[in-house]
């Protein structure tokens, strides 16, 4: 029977549903699947008798397979799929042996991995669609909340000008969006059976194969592709690379939210619990471990994905190396992702905010990250060049003298026979220079909604 010790990190990097998706039990039995239904596709286009079905679907289950066996003959044979026929056949002849002859007929190797591949890859998506669905949801209530709640942005590590926490949730929102336009595009396109035996011909079905075929596809629920795709393999790449930007962006959500916990910053907070995010000798510590399980997975996608884009090149009709390459990258892209996600989406929802900390390092310049609001307000009447140098001077002495950039512009006569006491509050007031941050976060919400 087989049995997922798992490695010492899968929990750390991937959700349990995701782990049992690509245990090594569940690809098995997957593969079995296909065994089972291609018996049944055989015997409905009349190619095997009706009588040889049952005995194959019997034994088409992966708790009758020996593990050990299978994974030893699997190392000389080249293949999973070659020893896995083998123990199914002779578990069909000993329950009836006319059945037997009739186990794998027509399929390649190959049919039965790819096509145990594309089901599990099927169930990774499900699992996938329903975690960014989640996320999304959090998101948009959180850009929501937070639509006009001002915060510093941040250019190149340094403060920039004020925007809106909101803008920063919708910004992540807005990514998610376009990652689930690409998961319904990929599983339209890479969701599909492979069934072509030996060369891609099906050759040994004679005028029966278009009737297997279709059979088959019905048997799985699976598109049937025009053609076999053996050595095509943008199907599985175009899988690798989706998940891996999907990836991408829940990493860059990992580091924004890590960097705003900095406790110079203090911003932001991912939620606690007992045992979560402590330091073996520092009590007073609070790391973001959700953030860090991210970007863990964020950090490893690249080469993932560059393996799978390098198994592209195979040769002729049947890979010799790019093929096989293939079997352990997409399911660790898979887990990679499915980690991710699930660690953003428990960071993004229970996401402590401290407005304090916003309000109080977005005042950090003293009013200097607004210079650009006075300068252009200034240019109105004294012209762009002459209110630039204006502000710019300022600038100097407010940071040599520690004083607030509004109190040094109050106090220059050339700036205050231009604005006024009331002019120069609202000039410094964050909240009245985040330009079109609150419509971009309508903008994205309306759209969020109209796609729901």
């Amino acid at each position: 029977m087989f049995e997922y010790p798992g490695r010492l990190n899968d929990r750390l990097t991937s959700t349990d549903a995701m782990l049992a998706v690509f245990a090594p039990g569940a690809t098995v039995q997957r593969m079995l699947d296909v065994e089972a239904a291609l018996a049944r596709a055989l015997a409905k286009a009349g190619v095997i008798p009706g009588d040889a079905v049952a005995p194959i679907e019997a034994a088409c289950h992966a708790d009758l397979i020996d593990a050990g066996a299978l994974t030893e003959a699997a190392a000389r044979a080249g293949n999973l799929a070659i020893p896995l026929v083998k123990q199914l056949t002779a578990c069909v002849s000993s329950r009836a042996a006319d059945a037997a002859k009739y186990v794998h007929w027509g399929a390649t190797s190959q049919d039965i991995i790819d096509t145990g591949m594309v089901l599990q890859l099927r169930d990774a998506l499900d699992e996938i669609e329903l975690g960014l669905d989640r996320l999304c949801d959090v998101l948009a209530r959180q850009a929501a909340a937070f639509r006009d709640t001002p915060m510093i942005g941040r250019t190149w590590l340094q403060q920039a000008l004020p925007i809106t926490l909101g803008l920063k949730f919708a910004q992540w929102l807005d990514a998610l969006e376009r990652h689930r336009e690409r998961l319904a595009q990929l599983r339209a396109r890479a969701i599909a059976l492979q069934f072509g035996g030996a060369a891609g011909t099906l050759a040994s079905l004679g005028a029966a194969a278009p009737a297997v075929a279709q059979a088959l596809a019905k048997e799985l629920a699976l598109p049937l592709p025009s053609v076999p795709w053996h050595t095509q393999r943008d199907r599985i790449a175009e899988a690798a690379t989706v998940l891996g930007l999907l990836t991408g962006t829940l990493g860059k959500i990992a580091r924004d939210v890590s960097l705003q916990m900095q406790t110079e910053i203090g911003e932001l907070v991912e939620p606690s619990a007992a045992g979560k995010g402590g330091s073996s000798t520092m009590p007073h510590k609070r790391n973001p471990v959700g953030c860090a399980a991210a970007l863990t997975a964020a950090a490893r996608m690249p080469g993932l994905v560059a393996t799978m884009l390098a198994a592209m090149l195979q040769e002729h009709e049947r890979a010799l190396g790019g093929w096989q390459a293939e079997w352990e990258t997409l399911p660790d892209i898979a887990r990679l992702c499915a980690g991710a996600l699930a660690n953003i989406s428990e960071v993004a929802a229970g996401l402590e905010v401290d407005t304090a900390r916003l309000a109080a390092n977005l005042n950090l310049t003293r009013g200097l990250v607004l210079a650009e609001a006075a300068m252009l307000a200034l240019g109105a009447s004294l012209g762009r060049l002459r209110a630039h140098e204006l502000v710019e001077r300022a600038s100097r002495e407010a940071v040599r003298s520690g004083r607030a950039l509004r109190a040094v512009l109050g106090d220059n006569p050339d700036v205050t026979r231009v604005l006024d006491e009331r002019q120069l509050d609202a000039l410094f007031d964050p909240a009245n220079y985040s330009g079109q941050a609150r419509q971009f976060v309508d903008a994205v919400l309306e759209r969020y909604r109209t796609a729901r």
